[in-house]
């Protein structure tokens, strides 16, 4: 038996790209930016940046909730396909297709639901609030 499951946590790093295939099947890209879970030699923490492609209902709903910079939860299956450039060079393009997208944080009230809230409006780090609604109170059991 094989496995092919991606899960990603990342930020949106453009308004998604939505367009329909000749049949009328609706079809979203757009990239999550991921950051490592470690420091490189400088120091720094490096960002990989990951292409998602997502079909049908979901490309429509991730072009019309999803905005620039939005903090989301991806699933799906790595996709490797080979492509010829117009030139006549063979290329090869990596790209998760997503099965769910997960919004893990909301909107401001008054605002599209695609719109992040400024860095300056983002809560201290600390227990953060459930992103389905609950919110989380280390003191209390969750039942």
């Amino acid at each position: 038996m094989f496995l092919n499951r991606v899960i990603l946590i990342g930020r949106n790093t453009r308004e998604p790209e939505l367009r329909f295939t000749s049949g009328g099947a609706a079809v979203a890209n757009f990239t999550l930016a991921v950051d490592r879970p470690y420091l490189n030699a400088q120091g720094e923490r490096e960002t990989d940046f990951i292409r998602v492609v997502a079909w049908r209902k979901l490309a429509e709903t991730c072009a019309n909730y999803m905005g620039k910079g939005r903090l989301v939860a991806v699933e799906g299956r790595l996709q490797v396909r080979t492509y010829q450039t117009p030139d006549g060079q063979n290329r090869t393009a990596s790209e998760v297709v997503a099965d769910t997208v997960r919004f893990l944080e909301r909107a401001r009230e008054g605002t599209p639901s695609g719109v992040v809230p400024e860095k300056d409006d983002l809560p201290e780090p600390g227990f953060p609030e459930d992103p389905f609604g609950v919110d989380f109170n280390p003191e209390e059991p969750p039942f």
